[in-house]
């Protein structure tokens, strides 16, 4: 049998990451591949939850030492899972008071030993239409030139984690109504 993947997909909000989960697991699942998705800030969420804690979008408003402690605990139950496939929804980098934190620290990659990452972007314009379209999020202001300073964030953040681990990462735009290629190129680069 095959090495056990952790696959970690990172995307800003609006590149259209979750649509592509979905057809991702869909496509691991055609292949008999046990397989999960597990999102990062929900298993995060849920260990705040368990000590009082906030709401997802709260979450980045924490102290950077409560949200250490928390992706410990998110890593530690991402580690525990034991699908042939497991992959990982989550950002590169978190915007805090305190500055950019990585969503992705040295620390959770080594509780979580990823195998691949992915770095999900879109058009600047398609982010910026798609977030407004979303009223269900307490979002920064919304600027081009902020989405444009975040895809290169993330880049770089993702990027990092690359050399941190030796992992292979594949930079994938998913273009507006090519979904379906998206998902192609990440299962392409994951061997899947």
């Amino acid at each position: 049998m095959a090495e056990n993947k952790v696959v970690v997909i990172v995307g800003i909000p609006g590149v259209g990451k979750t649509t592509l989960l979905s057809r991702i697991e869909e496509a691991v699942r055609g292949r008999d591949r046990s397989v999960c998705v597990v999102s990062f800030g929900t298993l995060m969420l849920e260990a705040a939850r368990e000590g009082d804690g906030g709401d997802r979008d709260g979450l980045r408003r924490m102290p950077v030492s409560e949200q250490r402690r928390l992706q410990e605990e998110a890593a530690r139950r991402i580690s525990s899972r034991d699908e042939e496939v497991v992959i990982v929804d989550t950002h590169a980098f978190v915007s805090s008071p305190e500055g950019y934190y990585p969503g992705l620290p040295e620390h959770v990659l080594r509780i979580i030993r990823p195998t691949n990452f992915v770095s999900v972007s879109a058009k600047p314009e398609e982010i910026y239409n798609r977030r407004m379209g979303d009223p269900s999020r307490k979002r920064d202001k919304i600027t081009i030139p902020n989405i444009k300073k975040e895809l290169d964030i993330q880049s770089g953040m993702i990027s990092a984690c690359s050399v941190l681990t030796g992992c292979p990462v594949k930079h994938v735009l998913n273009v507006e109504g090519k979904a379906e290629e998206a998902t192609e190129r990440i299962m392409g680069a994951i061997g899947l």
